[in-house]
């Protein structure tokens, strides 16, 4: 801790433990107050600058230092000074001394509090810049709520100052007058009960409702004015409780949900069940790379004690087999379930003409309008195409239109270094093709540790990937036959000659066409939501790729619950949408899977931790596999088994990944992963070593030297 912080702390404890040690608490008691209120009240008169400055000093430092005594002082106020200038002075003296107390709290403790729980704090200051003020008041309105309390807990937020004292001024406004007002009729008080009585709290807990009930009324006038010039089509009865439009992950789950408790749900898709995730991304990706998987390991079966295995890639048949594993996976998402579920499934384009209303445009060209209380945008993301001159002229493939190809490209230039980018560029190299891949960052998987970077890099690189970052790709040419990628780096000019460009450098989210325009929803990149998943009209909701924050096809699902519930008990209950534990994983070889924050991110966050990290190399079963590569790095709360992050880089890491998703959800921590019995021999004994070189590193050496003293005298 800076030393200017350890002397301001010191000095405040010291006044504190003074105040104590010397007993002046008798000097803020109700009786002594009485006995000399004559004496006090007779200096008064003959000074009354001086004691109205005294008094307004000392109930400043009072209130600074957190005393037991601020009451009794306002009761003193009233009794001195009348209602008015009592309630003057008090209310300037208590807010100030408020607002030194948060300020010094905010100075001494808040950088490590910050640094301890820096990821929460950071929600809270969210919370705090969004609505702070009006908790704050409402806090203010109830005495029962203890105003130093109050007073430390907002100096760990990253409130203004300004907007501390404002609201402070005016929140505890009423208490004042209330108690100022009781001082002046001093001397009949019997006791501090008979102020403080439970009817008066109870008055003041329904003043401090109102602040809440008055967003709620002002939020239900905004809803009403955002509805009013759609008032007139808001139909007496619906033929739907919801209408999802999108079958993908969201979509398929919130229509699911819905139909498990009752509600009268359609589903509307204009082209593929089961979305992008089955038909185009994840299924037939992972398909993709088993075939690369295996032909690697055949390519070097000499590592598995095989000389020499031989095969003949048919690359045709390679793309027919992922066809049929779609086609296998297809029936899971298909109409035909949803329908036996109890979903209304209806196949076209969906629009939203009003906040009530969709209009589905069948393939037939029948049109049919239902009429729903809410509706779910859930209509996912389509790969970004980078605007390149000479791009549409060469021809480009994305993640959707690769799986129409039937020959393997010679030479195959792919273009971005993400996830998706480093998943298929790694997987042609090992099915034959010269794969160039561009990134104009300065290193793939740049959300990644470095290390974690350089490790994927040298993996791809292995498999014969030429990886170029630092290449910012500026057109394309066609020359004959002879295509070119003209790429930048290092300010000169570099050409690529290519027979397939793959696009993966991102998704956007698909956002036009639905009647977002018309309804004046916000729609950038992603459509416009509060923590409910709720657009400006809180009947219409978005969840999944189109919603973000993250595109990930277990979010979408995670998010669908939050939109169905808020959808569906609108008026009644709804829920924020939770983020706190996203996990997620990319799919090369080693595959690299991570939960929580990493260290880039902790550093970029200010969050304090510390490093627990295991080698793969070391464990049986990978030895076994001959798959010794990789490692688990737990990020935890300094001096404390509190998991941050994990990042975890080597084979079935995203398997191995799910037992501390599970530990940051229910917050358990690593003591309780290496309490846990694994089976042997498993790659997921790598989790349970990670935890024990946790522990390793935290023994408690002093009294180990005790024990080792004690099986010395039991040997002796």
């Amino acid at each position: 801790m800076n030393p200017k912080k350890i002397i301001l702390l010191l000095a405040l404890l010291g006044a504190v433990a003074a105040f104590f040690a010397f007993d002046l608490g008798r000097f803020f008691s109700l009786a002594y107050i009485q006995g000399a209120q004559a004496e006090i009240a007779s200096l008064y008169a003959a000074h009354p600058w001086q004691v109205a400055g005294a008094f307004f000093a000392v109930y400043v430092a009072v209130t600074a230092l957190s005393l037991p005594g601020a009451l009794i002082m306002t009761l003193l106020a009233g009794a001195l000074f009348g209602l008015w200038v009592g309630t003057l002075i008090v209310s300037f003296a208590s807010s100030l001394g408020a607002l030194l107390a948060m300020l010094s709290a905010r100075y001494v403790l808040r950088d490590s509090v910050q640094a301890r729980f820096g990821a929460r704090l950071a929600d809270v200051d969210k919370g705090i810049a969004r609505e702070g003020a009006l908790y704050l008041f409402t806090l203010r309105l109830v005495p029962a709520i203890p105003f130093f309390a109050v007073n430390l807990l907002m100096g760990l937020t990253a409130m203004r100052a300004a907007t501390f004292y404002g609201v402070s001024q005016l929140g505890m406004l009423a208490g004042t007058l209330v108690f100022v007002n009781a001082g002046t009729q001093l001397g009949q008080l019997r006791s501090l009960q008979g102020i403080v009585s439970p009817g008066l709290l109870v008055s003041f807990v329904l003043l401090g409702v109102f602040p809440l009930a008055a967003k709620k009324a002002v939020d239900l006038w905004k809803a009403r004015r955002v509805y009013a010039a759609w008032a007139h089509r808001k139909p007496q009865r619906y033929d739907r409780n919801m209408v999802v439009i999108g079958a993908g992950a969201a979509g398929l789950v919130t229509a699911y949900i819905a139909a498990v408790v009752k509600a009268k749900v359609t589903l509307v898709e204009n082209h593929k069940m089961g979305g992008d995730c089955l038909n185009y991304g994840c299924v037939p990706s992972k398909a993709l790379i088993k075939t690369a998987t295996l032909a690697r390991q055949m390519r070097h079966s000499a590592d598995y004690g095989i000389a020499e295995a031989r095969y003949t890639l048919n690359f045709a048949q390679v793309m027919d087999r992922i066809a049929k594993v779609v086609q296998d996976i297809a029936p899971h998402d298909s109409v035909e379930r949803y329908t036996s579920l109890g979903v209304d499934v209806q196949t076209g384009t969906a629009k939203i003409i009003d906040p009530w209303h969709v209009q589905i445009t069948h393939d037939d060209g029948r049109v049919q309008v239902l009429s729903t209380r809410s509706i779910v945008i859930a209509t996912g993301a389509r790969p970004f195409v980078p605007p390149l001159p000479g791009l549409e002229e060469v021809g480009y493939f994305t993640s959707d239109t690769l799986w129409g190809l039937r020959e393997l490209p010679s030479r195959l230039v792919v273009l971005g270094g993400g996830p998706i980018g480093c998943e298929l560029a790694q997987s042609f190299a090992r099915l034959g093709s010269q794969v160039t891949q561009v990134e104009m960052g300065p290193r793939v998987m740049a959300r990644e540790d470095e290390e974690v970077s350089a490790f994927a890099r040298s993996a791809l690189e292995s498999d014969g990937v030429q990886v170029l970052t630092g290449h910012k790709a500026l057109r394309c040419e066609k020359v004959g036959d002879e295509k070119f990628i003209v790429v930048e780096h290092a300010g000169r000019e570099v050409r690529i000659a290519f027979d397939a460009l793959l696009c993966a450098v991102g998704r956007v989210a698909r956002l036009s066409g639905f009647g977002l325009e018309e309804l004046g929803i916000p729609a950038q990149r992603t459509v416009g939501t509060n923590e409910y998943l709720q657009t400006i009209y809180p009947n219409i909701l978005a969840a999944g790729d189109v919603a973000g924050p993250y595109q990930f096809t277990h979010v979408a699902a995670h998010q669908a619950w939050y939109a169905a519930v808020n959808g569906l008990f609108l008026g009644f209950k709804r829920f924020k949408a939770d983020y706190r534990v996203i996990p997620w994983a990319t799919f090369i070889d080693p595959e690299v899977a991570r939960v929580g924050l990493n260290e880039q991110e902790a550093r970029e966050q200010g969050v304090a931790y510390e490093v627990t990290r295991y080698g793969i190399d070391d464990l049986d079963r990978a030895i076994a596999d001959s798959a010794a590569h990789g490692w688990v790095k737990v990020l935890t709360v300094p001096g404390k088994d509190t998991i941050l992050g994990v990042t975890i880089v080597g084979a079935h890491a995203g398997d191995l990944l799910a037992e501390y998703v599970l530990a940051m959800k229910h917050g358990l921590g690593l003591n309780k992963i290496l309490g846990t019995i694994h089976t042997y021999p498993t790659m997921a004994e790598a989790n349970k070593y990670a935890a024990g070189e946790w522990k390793r590193a935290h023994q408690p050496l002093a009294v180990l030297r005790w024990v080792e003293k004690f099986h010395a005298w039991r040997r002796a």
